[in-house]
């Protein structure tokens, strides 16, 4: 009981971050917001018993990309008026999606609600980071490789988007440094001493 009441304040501290992410007006008050979903959904996966999916997220989002987040959120002049231009245009979409999401999250807790479970008690050496890779890499290792070659795909085309070439930027050519001789680059000029 203790359990169930812990999700369901922790899932009502979600729903709520959750929603301040996308109203918020300031944008380092929605990556703040954000921050706090995150923490959030990590104590409900320690309520879960998914004690290294937990402790990933914590460490992967909130200590890497959020803060990544933040600073380019920051550093960025952001025009607050032409991003609340759109608002009331893209609401219907926004509300279907919504709508959708809230009907399967329903679903989901409907079916468990009507079981009437017990949640399964663990051996005493189990590790559940320990079953997360052994089927990660035998069941589902075909997508998880196919995954990996997406991201690497994602990362090249996002670095070939960004080396451009400009005009006004300088480089280097190591092989013009390197056949270069100090004939073409030192020139000694002989000065007559002056007489006082």
């Amino acid at each position: 009981m203790y359990e169930a009441a812990v999700f369901y304040a922790f899932g009502a501290i979600l729903l709520v971050s959750g929603l301040a992410v996308i109203t918020a007006r300031n944008p380092v008050h929605g990556a703040l917001f954000l921050v706090l979903a995150f923490f959030t959904a990590s104590a409900i996966w320690l309520l879960l018993r998914a004690e290294f999916l937990a402790i990933t997220l914590v460490v992967v989002y909130v200590g890497a990309v959020m803060v990544l987040f933040l600073f380019v959120v920051m550093m960025l002049d952001i025009n607050l008026e032409r991003v609340r231009e759109g608002f009331w245009r893209n609401l219907p979409l926004a509300v279907v999606v919504g709508a959708l999401m809230v009907a399967e999250m329903v679903a989901v807790f409907l079916r468990d609600f009507f079981k009437d479970q017990k949640p399964k008690d663990v051996a005493a050496g189990y590790s559940n980071t320990r079953a997360l890779g052994r089927i990660l890499y035998t069941d589902y290792a075909y997508a998880f490789e196919v995954a990996a070659v997406i991201l690497l795909v994602a990362i090249v085309a996002a670095i070939a988007l960004t080396l451009r070439k400009r005009k006004d930027s300088r480089a280097q050519d190591p092989s013009e440094q390197v056949r270069a001789r100090r004939e073409e680059r030192v020139r000694l000029v002989s000065m007559p001493a002056e007489k006082e």
